[in-house]
């Protein structure tokens, strides 16, 4: 079994109000990922996810494959574990 590793990210681009957030999710739960996704007010999508560093790169490819998202910029920073989180949720 591949390690558990957990990202942050956050991406630029054309990412608002083109169902970056929904699509993560379903991309997120497809490969059994942990974390939570929300809008940024400066127009940004802010993420963490938790899981194999191969799934989590797959997780993204899927939400970039998607109709009018353009990921323009990506950082990114890894982070502990949370071995207590569960699920992968939308944040408001």
């Amino acid at each position: 079994m591949e390690q558990k590793i957990r990202k942050h990210f956050v991406f630029s681009g054309d990412v608002q109000g083109v169902g970056f957030r929904y699509r993560a999710h379903y991309a997120a739960q497809m490969a059994d990922l942990t974390g939570w996704v929300m809008n940024r007010w400066d127009g940004a999508v802010e993420m963490e996810v938790q899981g194999p560093a191969a799934e989590i790169e797959r997780m993204i490819e899927r939400i970039a494959a998607g109709t009018y998202v353009f990921i323009a910029d990506r950082q990114e920073w890894e982070m502990p574990t949370d071995e207590e989180e569960s699920g992968f949720h939308v944040r408001y």
